[in-house]
């Protein structure tokens, strides 16, 4: 399968500023095999260390963090020669190597010609050691999210209509918005694990694309119990089991008492640190008006709560993958909630921090807002056939907004203020509003 993210690598290799690079991401949404297949395309020849496989090779940092000593005792420990320019150096699980963290300060102050991409969990690397610092400013990051549908269509369905999707060529995918929308289905089915992706390549049913699924969550669990502190891990479990239930509220804000009766907003602030430490969660904020920028109007006792894969959601759910067939049951299952969901992973895929506006009556409200062409745009998911919604209208007027987007399982169109797009286009939104707004380009 095929990633964006390479694009990035690519651009990082022949970057006159280069430095060493940090890929973060949740556990299993691919890094490892992110790695070598760009070492494997842009490299004569790399070297890899997987910090977790090999403890041993954590006393390379063990006598000082000099780059060159470093670099010596690897090519005499793995018999390999190491050139500058043709051997990219892999620091894998670099979380279990916290002083190989460290070393990469000095690898950009004093041997930045080396090309290292490291790797890790971000729960592992968000722990603070004695003696030891992350190399803030000192290395490049990049975020490997799961496949977005672009990637996983790339992956079922070949390139010719990835491309297309990607190029966001509408008139010609017009005609064939029923079989994208039978592979969006199976994608909120199996979400974007790679393991659940390439299984799901190979002909898995849904029930084992499940039990892999169920796999993932166990093994999320045990990254809980060994990284976070004894006295919030159980507090942790019950936020992360609570997530289905959330986001099947009307109006999916994180409400305290729903984890347990009676919770008080302290009783869980440090559980939801480690878990978005970890990845496993994002945060949606509420603003109080859509103006930029829009972190300053944030409400930060007000948010909502998101997944960090559409299937791992759908297995927390325990929803039954027999849904896939039924009609459009999928996109209105629990209020919209897997909806909602996939429009959060492809926004932030994308790099945007989506937040979202409501009322303080409650009366009208957005489902996401972003910064996009240096305007706040409000973002309305529609999962069901009604279409009629007077909030977009509501906040258009109240902030003087000219433009709006609704995404929803109506082919796209342009009526001026708002555009809808389609579900399985609204990774390309930025494509298509550029288009609207720049005509000539």
């Amino acid at each position: 399968m095929r990633r964006l993210l390479m694009n990035d690598l690519v651009s990082w290799k022949s970057s006159p500023s280069r430095k060493p690079l940090l890929i973060r991401g949740a556990r299993q949404t691919g890094k490892t095999w992110l790695m070598e297949a760009f070492a494997k395309q842009e490299f004569r020849d790399y070297v890899k260390i997987d910090f977790m496989y090999d403890e041993s090779a954590q006393s390379l940092f063990e006598q000082d963090l000099d780059p060159q000593r470093i670099i010596r005792q690897m090519q005499l420990r793995y018999g390999r020669t190491i050139d500058p320019e043709q051997t990219l150096i892999i620091f894998d699980e670099i979380q279990e190597a916290p002083r190989g963290l460290t070393s990469l300060k000095y690898f950009c102050e004093q041997a930045r010609q080396y090309h290292i991409v490291a790797a890790g969990s971000y729960m592992g690397m968000s722990i603070r050691r004695e003696g030891e610092s992350f190399p803030v400013g000192k290395v490049d990051q990049l975020t490997l999210y799961p496949l977005c549908f672009s990637e996983y269509l790339r992956a079922l369905a070949g390139d010719p209509l990835a491309d297309a999707l990607e190029n966001a060529q509408m008139d010609d995918l017009a005609a064939l918005s029923d079989t994208l929308e039978r592979h969006l289905k199976e994608y909120f089915i199996t979400g974007g694990m790679p393991e659940i992706v390439s299984a799901h390549q190979q002909g898995a049913s849904f029930t084992e694309t499940r039990r892999l699924q169920q796999q993932i969550l166990d093994s999320y669990d045990a990254d809980f119990s060994k990284h976070a502190p004894g006295r919030i891990l159980e507090r942790m479990r019950l936020v992360w089991k609570s997530l289905p239930g959330q986001l099947a509220r009307e109006n999916k804000k994180f409400m305290y008492g729903a984890v347990r009766p009676g919770a008080r907003a302290r009783d869980f602030e440090e559980s939801l640190q480690w878990l978005s430490d970890y990845g496993a969660i994002a945060k949606v904020p509420r603003v109080s008006a859509l103006r930029l920028p829009l972190a300053s109007y944030k409400d930060l006792s007000a948010f909502k709560l998101f997944c960090t894969d559409v299937g791992l959601l759908g297995a927390l759910a325990d929803l039954d993958p027999a849904a896939v067939l039924d009609g459009s049951r999928l996109f209105t299952e629990f209020k919209g909630a897997l909806t909602e969901q996939y429009v959060a992973q492809e926004l932030r895929r994308k790099r945007y921090q989506p937040a979202y506006w409501s009322s303080d009556t409650g009366a009208a409200e957005t489902d996401f807002c972003i910064a996009f062409d240096g305007k706040p745009i409000p973002i309305e998911v529609k999962a069901g056939e009604n279409l009629r919604s007077k909030s977009l209208r509501v906040v258009c007027d109240k902030f003087g907004l000219d433009k709006a987007l609704r995404t929803s399982l109506s082919p796209y169109r342009n009526d001026g203020r708002l555009t809808n797009v389609p579900l399985w286009a609204i990774g390309q939104f930025e494509k298509l509003l550029g288009r609207e707004q720049h005509p000539h380009l």
